[in-house]
């Protein structure tokens, strides 16, 4: 008698290496990716032209924590559909108040794109993911001057788009633990307590909203948030709607629930969406 038996093969993990994009502690990236772009189910682009797409991740952590780490299992489980994948950590509030978060964004984002080569990635292909703290950084990637000339495309989870809300809030006597502690957040990250008369801090604030620096020359995003998390939708419906009037492509989804951040992947609606716009973004 004869008998089969099913075989579950893994994928082996792919290279990861961390590098210096920058002189402080904290502007460290670790990479991920496969040898071969031919991995998986690459994208189409990659099949092209023998360069694959990227992506770039933004922890999230109040601005105050986070690491990098955090991404670990994401980025391998996006190496498999052939993206080449880079997980940042950026200065924190504590010791580099805003834009500084924005600013190493960026720098990342650079280091990338001058080292594409290395990891075989086209530097005119790369998406960025971001989530809660790190959401507003993504989103800011995305909006700040011409975004859709640095990123084809933004993912934000739980993004705190606009910190000014996220401060007043905190304030109220329903507000959760972690909204009192985002307020709290909000003024480290600014350097400054937004109140009447202090113009210097309001410029702070304008610069920190995301739907500030909407325009035509955006990259498309998608954001999701929880229907009853702490970082509520109403924290990106203002930079949605500000896009999609100057004719950019922004979508505000409602998870049911109240997960944050990557735990929305959770529900098994998410991925899919955010697999299925990173492909069409960056074929």
């Amino acid at each position: 008698m004869t008998t089969a038996r099913a075989v579950m093969v893994t994928p082996a993990p792919p290279r990861t290496v961390t590098y210096a994009y920058g002189t402080a502690p904290r502007q460290r990236l670790d990479a991920y990716w496969r040898p071969s772009a031919a991995q998986g189910s690459t994208a189409q682009g990659a099949r092209q032209t023998g360069k694959r797409p990227g992506v770039l991740l933004l922890h999230g952590g109040y601005w105050l924590g986070g690491d990098k780490s955090s991404w670990k299992y994401f980025a391998r489980r996006l190496t498999n559909e052939g993206f080449a994948v880079f997980a940042a950590n950026y200065r924190l509030a504590g010791t580099a108040a805003w834009p500084a978060q924005r600013d190493d964004a960026e720098a990342a984002l650079d280091y990338v794109k001058r080292n594409a080569a290395r990891w075989n990635v086209d530097p005119d292909r790369i998406a960025v993911i971001g989530s809660s703290a790190g959401g507003l950084l993504a989103t800011q990637l995305g909006a700040y001057g011409q975004g859709a000339q640095r990123v084809r495309g933004v993912v934000a989870l739980s993004p705190v788009n606009t910190p000014y809300l996220a401060y007043q809030t905190g304030a109220e006597t329903t507000a959760t633990p972690g909204q009192r502690k985002l307020r709290r957040a909000v003024v480290t990250l600014l350097g400054c307590r937004p109140v009447t008369g202090n113009s210097t801090c309001w410029t702070k604030v304008d610069d920190a909203t995301a739907a500030t620096h909407a325009s035509s020359g955006d990259a498309p995003m998608l954001i999701m948030h929880g229907t009853t998390e702490f970082v509520p939708r109403t924290q990106s419906t203002g930079l949605a709607g500000a896009l999609n009037r100057a004719g950019v492509p922004a979508t505000v989804v409602a998870v049911p629930g109240s997960m944050h951040g990557p735990a929305l992947m959770q529900d098994p609606s998410v991925y899919p969406r955010i697999l299925s716009f990173l492909k069409a973004r960056t074929r």
